[in-house]
């Protein structure tokens, strides 16, 4: 065993060879060494108090390990693998650091290291386990089914989200094997559009917290809010202030279930390790009355803070973020109100590695949709007209991201390229005699035409190929609408964006019959699929899942320092990339999520390369072959045998 205060040569199996049969007298090891020394931490509570610097003697393999800038070695490029867990074979055995070796009933109430009744009976006796298991031992793979089957018993989609959360909370790596193992199944219970009735219900299922609430409580102690929080090589941050929940509006402090969710994604689909991840709740009020009134909301009563005493705090998080994670942990907003969503990405993209989902990542993922649809309805983009319902973050993020590849693919300004593109608001039609009241993010999308009130005159007078929802507002794509679509298109290319399903602009059932089965449709959230005539439907889900973990793999493992528009192309291009024939014969415009992680992989690679060819990565060298580097990056959720 290795104290905390001293050094020792072990073999990194992951660099170049692999131990096993260890004894009390020695190691028989393949592979060149590695010297390891264990530091103690300077917080005594910490809750992995050792700190592992590991020096690889005989040189330095390209596609194993990349020595980042501040000298600490990083596993492929991506998220430092402190106790060499991901770099060893399946059969090497680790150690479950925390504080200290943890054994007993510690190591069962850790969900980092918890296995359950798959530990083993050697692990029972050296881990002094015996006695606080039942006797028999069982796999994991066994362990996913005998949940499966428990999530399956829920008919409540909040109790089966629930039941997940649990399992996170008890045994994280079984947590990750069954949503990997299930994803299109278990997608829409930990995120979309369970998530959003989680985020509602917040106050009242509040078992434990989850991720790092920073309120206005907190201001100018930001810094020190963020080293309570025991890991300390953070990567990825998604962090909300809850004024825009999805479709539901300001859900203030309960809108945590948002970041604790994306970061799930961002584990399971695009392999980012857990410890890694940081979910962040920026608490600054909430004007939800409802909420004000509920003696069970976990958030400050109090009506949400503007202005400077907002601006300063938010300031405040993304320095102390920068301060004590580097400069290359990803910040991804979301779910910020439209006033606040474009100002902080502009504010912040050219000094932090900055990424707003609902801007960007919905837009690139609408955009490999349309490539993709572009091989059933025929043509280029620049062939097509676009009508957004819903001119905020999505509507305008999207719309200007079809700009941008239309203007690469033809060489045409922007300017004129936009005169395609046409956006309705709650107010109507955006035209030019509107643009002194429009807010600065909509300016863009008003050209001259006479004033237009609702979305079906707008239809019929501007006769747009595609028709796209981000208003938040059901039942707004109506039947004459739809209609009106089918009448002007052969095949109307229709997505009906907005989340949870409640608020979804139409169903896929309702596009496939006012169409006569002719549209070419797509979701924010899931639907089942649809019989018309004879033929089966199977809507395609615009689902952020798709880009956001594979954006991010991309950008840890190639250490990218900003993120570029061309990355969020280049996102979209390998996405749509993966659409198969297969899929398009069953109306699909999206690949199935149950090849999730292998897709994940492509964009990572092609995000990284773009990143190279930009001049934005600094994981040098480049790997020879990114799609394979991607999935050596990606964490593994299968148990570890521990020592």
């Amino acid at each position: 065993m290795i104290s905390s205060n001293s050094c020792s040569f072990l073999s990194n199996t992951g660099v170049g060879g692999s131990c096993s049969n260890f004894s009390d007298v020695q190691r028989r090891c393949s592979g060149p060494p590695r010297i390891v020394c264990m530091a103690q931490s300077s917080r005594s509570n910490d809750r992995n108090a050792s700190v592992a610097v590991e020096t690889k003697l005989n040189g330095i393999n390209d596609d194993s390990v990349v020595v980042d800038v501040n000298g600490k070695p990083t596993v492929g490029g991506g998220v430092q693998d402190s106790y060499g867990e991901d770099r060893a074979t399946e059969d090497h055995f680790v150690t479950p650091w925390s504080v200290s070796v943890a054994s007993g009933y510690t190591l069962l109430r850790d969900p980092h290291h918890n296995k359950g009744l798959a530990f083993t009976e050697k692990e029972r006796d050296a881990h002094y386990l015996r006695g606080l298991l039942p006797p028999t031992t069982i796999s994991q793979d066994t362990q996913v089914k005998k949940m499966i089957r428990h999530i399956r018993q829920y008919q409540v989609p909040l109790q089966k989200y629930m039941a997940m959360m649990d399992l996170q909370e008890r045994n994280e790596r079984l947590f990750y094997k069954l949503l990997i193992d299930h994803v299109e199944e278990l997608l829409p219970v930990v995120y979309t559009p369970t998530v959003g009735e989680a985020c509602q219900k917040y106050g009242s299922i509040f078992m434990r917290p989850q991720g790092l609430y920073i309120s206005l409580k907190e201001k100018g102690r930001v810094l020190e809010v963020l080293r309570n929080w025991p890991q300390k090589d953070i990567q990825v941050i998604v962090v909300t202030d809850g004024e825009r929940i999805l479709g539901l509006g300001d859900l203030g402090c309960q809108g945590m279930a948002i970041p604790v969710g994306k970061l799930s994604l961002y584990t399971a689909l695009g392999g980012v390790r857990p410890s890694a991840c940081l979910p962040i709740t920026i608490d600054v009020g909430t004007n939800n009355e409802t909420l004000l009134n509920d003696e069970l909301y976990i958030g400050l009563k109090q009506r949400r803070a503007t202005g400077q005493e907002y601006a300063e705090l938010i300031h405040e998080f993304m320095t102390a973020a920068k301060q004590n994670y580097g400069e290359k942990v990803l910040i991804q907003f979301e779910d910020f109100a439209n006033h606040n969503a474009f100002d902080l990405l502009e504010k912040y993209s050219s000094t932090h590695l900055v990424f707003n989902d609902d801007i960007q990542g919905t837009a690139s993922v609408v955009l490999a949709g349309l490539v993709a649809a572009l091989k059933v309805v025929g043509g280029n983009l620049a062939d097509h007209k676009f009508l957004f319902l819903g001119a905020g973050e999505a509507g305008t993020g999207i719309a200007e991201l079809i700009a941008l590849e239309i203007s690469k693919q033809t060489n045409a300004p922007l300017e004129e390229v936009r005169k395609n593109i046409w956006l309705v608001d709650s107010k109507g039609l955006i035209v030019s005699s509107r643009k002194e009241s429009l807010q600065h993010f909509k300016k863009p999308w008003a050209h001259d035409h006479e004033p237009v009130k609702n979305l079906f005159d707008a239809v019929n007078q501007i006769k747009p190929t595609v028709l796209i929802g981000t208003s938040g507002q059901g039942k707004t794509f109506t039947k004459e609408v739809v209609e009106a679509m089918a009448t002007i298109n052969k095949r109307p290319v229709i997505f009906s964006l907005s989340n949870p399903t409640s608020q979804s602009e139409c169903t896929a059932e309702e596009a496939y019959n006012w169409s006569k089965g002719r549209a070419v449709f797509a979701s924010g959230s899931p639907f089942p699929p649809v019989e018309y005539e004879g033929k089966v439907f199977v809507p395609g889900q615009a689902n952020n899942a798709y880009i956001f973990p594979g954006l991010g793999l991309g950008v840890l493992m190639s250490g990218t320092i900003r993120v570029h528009e061309d990355l969020l192309l280049a996102a979209a291009e390998a996405l749509a990339a993966q659409v198969t024939q297969e899929n398009f014969d069953k109306g699909l415009i999206f690949p199935p999520f149950t090849n999730i992680r292998k897709i994940s992989a492509h964009i990572a690679a092609n995000v990284a390369a773009k990143a190279y060819e930009l001049g934005l990565a600094t994981h040098l060298p480049q790997p020879k072959d990114l799609v394979k580097y991607a999935e050596s990056c990606m964490y593994s959720p299968l148990y570890r045998g521990y020592r």
